[in-house]
C-alpha cells in the first residue's frame, strides 16, 4: 500500500465512521473535530482491518498523541510492514 493510499483510506474512514468530511492534515482533530479518545480506539480498530494485523499494546500506546491526519498517516507507514525497507 502506498503513502497515498494510506492517506485516502484514512480520509475515507473519517468521513463514512466519524462523519469529519475533508479535514486539513494538519488539523488538530481534538480541537477541530472533537475526536475525543472514544474515537482514538475505533480508530485504531480500523488500521487493524486496512493493515490486517492485530496491533501490539506499544504500537496502540504509540498513537495516544497523535492528532492530526498527517500524523496518522505517518503512524499507518510506519506500522504497515510492506512500506519498511
Amino acid at each position: 500500500m502506498t503513502r497515498d493510499n494510506i492517506e485516502k483510506a484514512i480520509i475515507k474512514i473519517f468521513a463514512d465512521q466519524f462523519e469529519i468530511e475533508n479535514p486539513g492534515l494538519d488539523d488538530d482533530l481534538r480541537e477541530i473535530h472533537e475526536f475525543d479518545s472514544i474515537d482514538a480506539i475505533e480508530l485504531l480498530r480500523e488500521i487493524e482491518i486496512l493493515l490486517d494485523v492485530q496491533l501490539t499494546r506499544e504500537e496502540k500506546k504509540a498513537a495516544m498523541e497523535i492528532r492530526s491526519i498527517r500524523q496518522i498517516v505517518n503512524y499507518v507507514v510506519g506500522l504497515d510492514r510492506t512500506l519498511r525497507n
